[in-house]
């Protein structure tokens, strides 16, 4: 997730977590999914609508489920912006915000990661713990 941040920079990066149950359900993430930001965009992030359908559909066979849903912010924290909250359509999911604001970034230079529900146009941060 960092990386793809890194290479899409300018532009807002995006992505899908797919996880054995929902994370609301307490589900587990298995894998990251890279998809495209339609809107090409360093303020605003938009998957792109074949990807995430395709992407649903295959999680759909496989018995497996959105987990979570992520995108970065080039220059301000990870922390949902009200159009963030407004779009959110995935209540069951974390969303998980990537920043790459130099107040963000770890000492070791790795991007700054935090998780969100956001259910109702509301955002109440889950503490993660990250395996590399």
């Amino acid at each position: 997730m960092r990386a793809h941040a890194r290479a899409e920079a300018p532009r807002e990066a995006c992505g899908i977590i797919i996880g054995s149950a929902p994370a609301a359900s307490g589900g587990a993430p298995l894998r990251w999914i890279p998809t495209t930001n339609v809107l090409a965009s360093s303020t605003l992030y938009e998957i792109d609508a074949a990807e995430l359908l395709r992407i649903s559909l295959d999680a759909d066979d496989a018995g497996e489920f959105i987990w979570g849903i992520v995108h970065s912010h080039v220059a301000s924290p990870a922390v949902p912006s009200t159009t963030d909250t407004t779009v959110a359509g995935y209540p069951d999911a974390l969303y998980l915000l990537v920043s790459l604001a130099p107040s963000q970034v770890a000492p070791d230079g790795e991007p700054g990661i935090r998780a969100w529900w956001i259910v109702d146009r509301s955002a109440t941060e889950v503490r993660l713990r990250l395996q590399r």
